[in-house]
């Protein structure tokens, strides 16, 4: 999977600079970021980000969630709820707040979201699931979390200046 990723670098490394190249164009124009996520038989699975430079990084305890494009809304809601110890469904529902936080900051951001899994040694693509704008567990999860900061907002104390 190392090498397949190194491979795929290679190949978007060198389409950002012919695609830049062509009609005098700055190659910084275009841009494009791969994931790549796989199992070889017997192997472990394994997730790379691809840069446009054709760098990569691996998913790891240190990287254990990609993101893309806008991070500064949603971000926040990974690094803080994500721990090792977080079952399937957990990460679902980190996934959905944290994409909801976006959803309200920044308007070029949306639904639908689309969420396609992989098990590891089946070797075959596993359940798919789209969360559209009517989506009902989408709906729940943004009105509870909503309401789960104001509760705690809340609960935190006033600023005074008396408070030393």
């Amino acid at each position: 999977m190392f090498r397949v990723a190194r491979l795929i670098g290679k190949i978007l490394r060198t389409t950002v600079h012919e695609i830049g190249s062509e009609g005098g164009k700055d190659p910084s124009t275009f841009q494009a970021n791969i994931f790549v996520g796989g199992q070889i038989r017997g192997g472990p699975p394994r997730m790379f980000m691809i840069y446009p430079e054709g760098n990569f990084v691996e998913s790891g305890p240190n990287t254990p969630y990609f993101q893309l494009g806008d991070t500064k809304y949603g971000k926040p809601i990974l690094a803080r709820a994500n721990r090792p110890d977080l079952t399937f469904e957990h990460a679902i529902k980190s996934l959905i707040i944290s994409f909801d936080s976006t959803f309200k900051s920044n308007l070029s951001v949306g639904l639908p979201l689309d969420l396609s899994v992989y098990a590891a040694d089946t070797l075959a693509p596993g359940p798919t699931r789209r969360f559209a704008e009517t989506d009902p567990y989408c709906r729940t999860i943004s009105k509870g979390w909503s309401q789960a900061i104001q509760l705690a907002f809340d609960s935190l104390p006033d600023f005074s200046f008396d408070d030393s």
